[in-house]
């Protein structure tokens, strides 16, 4: 869908979505792109109800909004209220707290928390494989042991222990896959290249022992950090960069993120950072398309244990 507006600061984009009136348009162009439909049956006859806020399918007889089955679901807050949200979580590089966000739009910090993770499942960017010159890296995410509570403590040594493992693949000057894994051994790490990564690229790693054998499928170039300091072309330097940003988010913004939302997390800064050449406009467009694509995400789904 073609934007059919432009805006590059936060002046510009509250001027242009002034109004709800103006935001109900742009959502319902979004999800009518490809004709209209019934998101109960996907059948392409349906009447808009004389409250103009309903349809109604010819087909199953149900009726529905512009927002049913979308990550907005049935929720009562304005579409403007909504619209914001999705401005500020997507063009902060480094994100945006819950508590940040409810004073901006105008929500209790609960109500923008539940906003944050709904908007966060619309962002996962996770198709095709990643080809040509990618390198390859994984980072543990999660509070110190000794930092901890005694009754959180595992008691099972230092480094990793405890902690979350991120594994991320970035192609030179294109794009990023980065996703949790079950663990550090060679089956998961390279069983995880194997799903993201074409066979015959080129794949730079550290000189770690689970990575040993890849280059049965791959150009392996190996890095020994204790040696080499990224001469020439041989560095992990575009996938530390990006850890060194999402570690800015975690501790400085987020401060915490939780192993049951960490992959939320994730999509969220990979997101904006295979999206960073485009203008602001072309991704508030692409976020508001995927919004009607994804499911909700019911509040009872988010606290569960």
């Amino acid at each position: 869908m073609k934007t059919g507006f432009e805006f590059a600061t936060l002046t510009e984009f509250t001027d242009y979505f002034r109004d709800e009136k103006t935001c109900v348009e742009h959502f319902t162009a979004a999800r009518f792109r490809n004709g209209e439909y019934c998101p109960h049956c996907r059948h392409d006859k349906i009447y808009k109800c004389a409250n103009g806020k309903r349809y109604h399918c010819a087909k199953c007889k149900q009726d529905f909004t512009i927002r049913t089955k979308t990550v907005f679901g049935e929720s009562k807050l304005p579409l403007r209220k909504w619209y914001m949200a999705v401005y500020l979580l997507t063009t902060t590089s480094k994100g945006i707290s819950s508590v940040q966000l409810a004073k901006h739009v105008g929500v209790t910090q609960k109500t923008a928390w539940f906003m944050d993770h709904r908007i966060r499942k619309a962002l996962k960017d996770n198709k095709g494989q990643l080809f040509g010159t990618v390198e390859v890296d994984e980072t543990y995410i999660g509070g110190l042991e000794k930092n901890k509570h005694r009754s959180k403590r595992q008691k099972l040594g230092t480094g990793g222990i405890g902690k979350a493992v991120v594994m991320g693949m970035v192609e030179r000057n294109g794009r990023l896959k980065a996703g949790l894994v079950n663990g550090v051994d060679g089956q998961t790490l390279q069983g995880k290249v194997h799903e993201h990564i074409e066979p015959g690229s080129t794949v730079y790693t550290d000189a770690y022992n689970a990575y040993r054998g890849l280059h049965s499928h791959y150009a392996h170039e190996v890095i020994d950090h204790q040696v080499c300091f990224g001469k020439g072309g041989l560095h992990t330097n575009s996938i530390e960069s990006f850890w060194a940003l999402f570690k800015r988010g975690y501790h400085g913004i987020y401060h915490q993120m939780s192993r049951k939302h960490l992959q939320r997390y994730v999509d969220e800064f990979v997101y904006r950072f295979n999206r960073r050449p485009l203008a602001m406009a072309d991704v508030f467009t692409d976020v508001v398309e995927r919004v009607t694509e994804a499911t909700k995400l019911p509040y009872k789904e988010l606290i569960a244990a």
